[in-house]
């Protein structure tokens, strides 16, 4: 592919009127009206290259040309939407179909055809949901990229892989690198993660093969663990994975900031389900254990009235109502959400059921209430779980509820 976009590149030269001083605008525009594969190879590399090149304000700028010179013509939508309603044919609906979508849908497709142009525009989209956040409009940019992602990530083109031990150095590296819900520390922590007692499996695209997209990780025990800490010490001794009866599921990452959206994580936990009860049938019990990151600084910030929407100082005192008195003649506050957040920070409080039970309550409400102003949950670990269809709740003392949302 190198080979041909340079091929292409000097053919692109030997053109008259062709020159690398053209604006971005002006290449875009050729790369739709389309030239032989090898010149378009050669321009969709150009572009992404002189995108690579590029600082933030000029991202900027690039975005807001896709938005304003490539979306769709209003009057030809108007135009064959009208047609179509008179004539409920279904060849004015195809061209209807065709008004509504974008040119820069196929200027991404495009640009896809580039060596490495998938990767380029994954890292794109993550640009873009960065710098869209002041700019409302640019979310129109980002719904089409993400369209495409959906068919070009589908289901259908991943590949499930066990990583190992012996697994590629390089992907080794990647796992350290994109855990993000409990810290790898190094090499002896990550080998302990792949024991044979543990299982690590990742989806992977043909477009991107040394990039795990999504990763999840196993541990095969007896019985249902009540914490985190046992599951990722390093100085655990290593079970038979033979005499085990439950899989945990403790760790599941999104790598790839581009992909945010594309939904990975419920095929992957379902298929790596199968290889589980395949590979050890005497597992019986299948269970994620996940923490909740933003909890603590959600609760912090309703005192200081800095509010994750849905989720205020009213909401928490009316669930916390019924434990007002325990919680008060525990600490001696008056305000009852300050007294929950110094019961909780005092260790003697560990055993005390009413503590509990409070703080149990202000979580389910913590993760069910509390969503972004696009109305998404504040959390991202409840935005996966309830999108799954079940969410267990443990609080810090070792309890576990569990509640399933339809």
């Amino acid at each position: 592919m190198e080979t041909v976009a340079d091929r292409g590149r000097e053919l692109l030269r030997m053109q008259a009127g062709k020159s690398d001083g053209d604006s971005m605008e002006e290449w875009c525009q050729k790369l739709l009206d389309g030239h032989g594969e090898a010149s378009s190879i050669a321009i969709a590399r150009d572009i992404l290259q002189r995108y690579s090149d590029a600082d933030d304000a000029e991202r900027i700028q690039f975005f807001e040309l896709l938005y304003s010179c490539f979306g769709p013509n209003p009057s030809e939508i108007s135009g064959t939407a009208q047609r179509y309603f008179e004539t409920e044919r279904d060849d004015d609906l195809i061209k209807l179909i065709q008004a509504v979508e974008p040119p820069r849908q196929e200027l991404f497709r495009q640009l896809n055809m580039a060596p490495y142009g998938t990767k380029a525009l994954v890292g794109m989209r993550a640009d873009l949901i960065r710098l869209a956040r002041a700019r409302p409009h640019l979310r129109l940019v980002d719904a089409d990229l993400k369209h495409l992602f959906e068919s070009w990530f589908n289901r259908g083109f991943l590949r499930l892989e066990r990583i190992e031990w012996t697994s590629p150095a390089h992907i080794l590296e990647k796992l350290i690198a994109y855990e993000s819900v409990h810290e790898i520390k190094g090499w002896d922590d990550l080998r302990r993660r792949l024991a044979k007692d543990r299982r690590c499996f990742a989806f992977f695209h043909p477009a991107l093969p040394d990039e795990p997209l999504i990763f999840v990780q196993v541990a095969l025990m007896k019985g249902i663990a009540t914490t985190i800490p046992p599951l990722i010490d390093q100085n655990l001794p290593i079970a038979e994975p033979q005499q085990a009866d439950t899989a945990i599921f403790y760790s599941i990452n999104n790598t790839q900031r581009g992909l945010r959206g594309i939904s990975f994580g419920n095929f992957l936990i379902k298929q790596v389900l199968a290889e589980l009860q395949q590979e050890f049938p005497s597992l019986n019990t299948f269970t994620t254990l996940s923490p909740i990151p933003r909890f603590s600084s959600a609760l912090q910030n309703i005192a200081t009235e800095r509010l994750p929407t849905a989720f205020d100082s009213n909401l928490v005192r009316d669930v916390l109502g019924a434990f007002a008195d325990d919680l008060r003649d525990l600490t001696g506050l008056d305000d009852v959400i300050e007294a929950l957040l110094a019961a909780v920070g005092d260790e003697r409080n560990q055993q005390h059921e009413e503590l509990r039970q409070a703080l149990r309550l202000t979580v389910l409400a913590y993760l069910t209430r509390a969503r972004r102003e696009d109305g998404s949950l504040h959390d991202p670990v409840a935005e996966f779980h309830l999108a799954n269809g079940e969410l267990s709740i443990r609080s810090g003392y070792g309890n576990r509820q569990s509640r399933k949302f339809r």
